[in-house]
């Protein structure tokens, strides 16, 4: 059964990826970015512009009712703790946590709407695992996760609310952190699976979470090779 979907950051990475897998499957998709040109041009989908960061979100252009919402847009500012100034730690909370709270104010009545609904954002596997060098980011996705826990207690039973926790991911966001060979077989080999996720790999648990996980809610599903719960030598 075809469904309507929205997703804030469709154009790149994980969300571009999830956005793909829900045409292949006959979904409608609206699509929210910065950049809307970059959505495929194609009839299952709406491409419109927002700005996170901005309160102007165009809760007339959804339609009465939507049977999911995935919040993809994210930051990656790897930095010393002392060397974080105050604009920095106020932009990872605009656009990690304030953006998604602004876009499921702005959509709540069309998901209410539905006979049930799934939301799903993003944290990170920085969260769970302590890591150098990430306390502006460790701290806007933890507050996204604990966003993830009480609203699904207080949309229960209708509306599902989960996230997912990637690990080092290879979309444009992180392509500093990626940009050759050396950098790409480091980052793996720090991962009890040796490996690097696609973005096609985030996507999929994202899209179980949309479509068939009836009975998860309140979760952060860790896609992360491992690296957040075990050691391996």
């Amino acid at each position: 059964m075809s469904k309507t979907y929205l997703i804030v950051g469709g154009t790149s990475g994980i969300g571009a990826a999830l956005l793909n897998k829900l045409i292949e499957r006959g979904h409608r998709v609206i699509q929210l970015s910065r950049h809307p040109e970059a959505a495929p041009d194609h009839p299952a989908v709406t491409s419109l512009h927002w700005d996170v960061r901005t309160n102007d979100f165009p809760a007339d252009a959804l339609p009465g009712k939507l049977d999911g919402l995935v919040y993809c847009p994210g930051t990656i500012r790897l930095r010393p703790f002392e060397r974080l100034a105050e604009k920095e730690w106020t932009e990872d909370l605009e656009i990690n946590l304030l953006g998604a709270v602004r876009a499921l104010q702005g959509a709540m009545k069309a998901l209410k709407a539905a006979d049930s609904a799934s939301i799903v954002l993003f944290s990170t596997v920085a969260v769970g695992t302590g890591l150098p060098f990430h306390a502006s980011i460790a701290s806007a996705k933890g507050a996204v996760e604990g966003l993830t826990r009480s609203l699904a207690a207080e949309l229960a039973p209708r509306i599902r609310v989960n996230a997912v926790a990637p690990t080092l991911t290879a979309t444009p966001l992180a392509e500093r952190l990626l940009g050759n060979e050396s950098k790409r077989t480091a980052a793996a080999e720090r991962h009890p699976l040796r490996t690097i996720g696609e973005p096609e790999d985030v996507a999929g648990a994202a899209l179980w979470l949309l479509e068939d996980a009836r009975m998860t809610t309140g979760q952060v599903i860790r896609v992360d090779a491992g690296l957040a719960t075990l050691r391996s030598t």
